[in-house]
């Protein structure tokens, strides 16, 4: 494989990895995805040693190697608060309001800590691959959440495809951004441009 198609493999892999680490806080999955850290590790050190000659292409491999320690470190944190027995939230430890200590609804401040998840779509045909990351992701939000899960690939398919070639052509951006949202025990997913 080619540098191109490595760096391919980089992106759609570190966007799995999100799926996957979200899985794994949700409590979908048991265990951390350890096999998908190593092969993105694997993919950046095969290039951290070398010299790229296009600039085009290592400017990418900047911004991938630099998104994926943002997250790592990220989750490293999450994961030590979780072996801790802390609720990690937006930005360290959450604050967990008295009225949810109680049982109570939610106040408006715990509501604006909700998590929120995201994955780029920049072609009028929506990649499969990166179409059933966040259908993963969103069904794993609604099980989480206790709303129902059955959440159909197909019109969950045909959903992102037109909302993308909808946004993509009426406001004239490179790419859409669809985000699994969670506010008050509801899960939705917003779509936004991205010019």
């Amino acid at each position: 494989m080619g540098i191109p198609e490595d760096l391919d493999n980089l992106d759609h892999s570190i966007q799995k990895l999100q799926v996957e680490w979200e899985k794994f806080f949700c409590g979908v999955e048991r265990k951390p995805p350890e096999q998908l850290i190593r092969q993105v590790e694997t993919l950046i050190r095969k290039y951290a040693y070398g010299e790229m000659r296009n600039n085009t292409e290592r400017f990418r491999y900047q911004s991938l190697t630099s998104r994926y320690n943002t997250f790592n470190e990220l989750w490293n944190k999450r994961m030590k608060a979780r072996e801790e027995g802390r609720q990690p939230g937006l930005h360290g430890t959450k604050h967990v309001p008295a009225a949810e200590s109680l049982g109570l609804p939610p106040t408006l401040e715990s509501v604006s800590a909700a998590p929120r998840r995201e994955i780029r779509f920049s072609r009028q045909e929506a990649d499969p691959r990166s179409v059933r990351d966040l259908f993963e992701l969103f069904v794993a939000a609604r099980r989480a959440s206790g709303e129902s899960a059955s959440v159909k690939m197909e019109s969950f398919t045909k959903l992102i495809q037109q909302q993308t070639s909808r946004i993509l052509s009426e406001k004239g951006a490179r790419a859409v951004d669809f985000r699994v949202e969670s506010r008050n025990g509801k899960v939705t997913l917003k779509a936004k441009p991205v010019t």
